[in-house]
């Protein structure tokens, strides 16, 4: 009975290996490719970083002077900080409006499909879009200050896309304006999950919404947010087309951004090793945020 189980056992794990063949052998290209491209490239990346590569890569290694270099630059270290500013006042308005939309949606209400919608839209358009759109409603000339000066408003100023200490708040509006709706369909989706049952017994021991919110609600969407923040994250890292489109790093350097750093250096000013280095800091500062992401997923999978 026993050696039949041995051996009925041992026969698990190769019938397993079999389970859906077929789809795992057309995988195989796919895998490859992603091995090829996404792992090589990065691998090739961060060795080049070590060397004087300028217009074509050369394995002249000198060690960590471009990361000397980088940090020691004053428009990589202005694009962290702009970075560092938008990523955070972003990540907690992006996480807190659309966690407040998402929970007035969840109180069924009227037209709530078409709030959904009107909501969502925006996400739906590309970063050079939404920049472009921003761009001519901040314009002083015919944005809204144009429209709040005809109004009779003569002293009315707001033109923080030619104003060095508010250009950030520029971008902030529209970043805000496309990813909130995102952010807030994943948060109504963990709102949805709840049990009904829950509510029902808050309501019954008189606890009121908002507490209800704070105490209950809130930390059993956990895994909800953190897939948020993560994306959200993410996304700020990566920041371009939103600052190409209504900037262009202006006025001066006062909206540059590390992503638009390792472009030009690459391809206006053509010095491949700089531009490595910066990409190989960006690529670090994601493996800081998406490792823990990785492992608190797999954690509570085996959990």
């Amino acid at each position: 009975m026993s050696s039949a189980r041995r051996v009925r056992d041992g026969a698990r794990p190769p019938i397993r290996l079999l389970r859906n063949l077929s789809s795992k052998i057309a995988a195989i290209p796919m895998v490859l490719v992603g091995l090829g491209v996404f792992v090589g490239g990065t691998l090739w990346t961060v060795l080049h970083s070590f060397t004087d590569s300028r217009l074509l890569p050369r394995l002249n290694w000198v060690g960590l002077d471009q990361y000397e270099r980088l940090w020691s630059t004053r428009r990589w270290l202005v694009s962290i900080e702009n970075l560092a500013v938008y990523g955070i006042v972003s990540l907690v308005l992006t996480m807190c409006l659309g966690f407040f939309l998402a929970a007035l949606l969840d109180r069924k209400i009227r037209y709530e499909d078409t709030f959904r919608t009107i909501f969502l839209y925006p996400f739906a358009l590309s970063f050079i879009v939404t920049g472009l759109v921003w761009q001519w409603i901040l314009n002083p000339e015919f944005g809204i200050q144009a429209i709040i000066r005809g109004l009779g408003f003569q002293n009315f100023n707001f033109d923080p896309l030619y104003n060095p200490d508010l250009v950030i708040i520029g971008l902030l509006i529209a970043g805000l304006w496309q990813g909130t709706g995102l952010i807030m369909v994943i948060m109504l989706a963990g709102l949805r999950g709840i049990d009904e049952d829950i509510w029902k017994a808050t309501r019954v021991d008189g606890i009121p919404i908002w507490k209800t919110y704070i105490i209950v609600i809130i930390p059993m969407m956990k895994p909800v947010f953190v897939t948020a923040l993560v994306l959200v994250t993410s996304g700020i890292v990566k920041l371009y087309d939103l600052v190409v489109a209504m900037t262009a790093g202006g006025p001066g350097i006062a909206s540059e951004v590390p992503a638009k750093y390792v472009y030009d250096t690459l391809f206006t000013r053509q010095n491949l090793g700089q531009g490595f280095a910066a990409s190989t800091m960006m690529l670090v500062t994601v493996a800081i945020i998406l490792i823990p992401w990785a492992y608190m997923q797999f954690r509570e999978k085996r959990q």
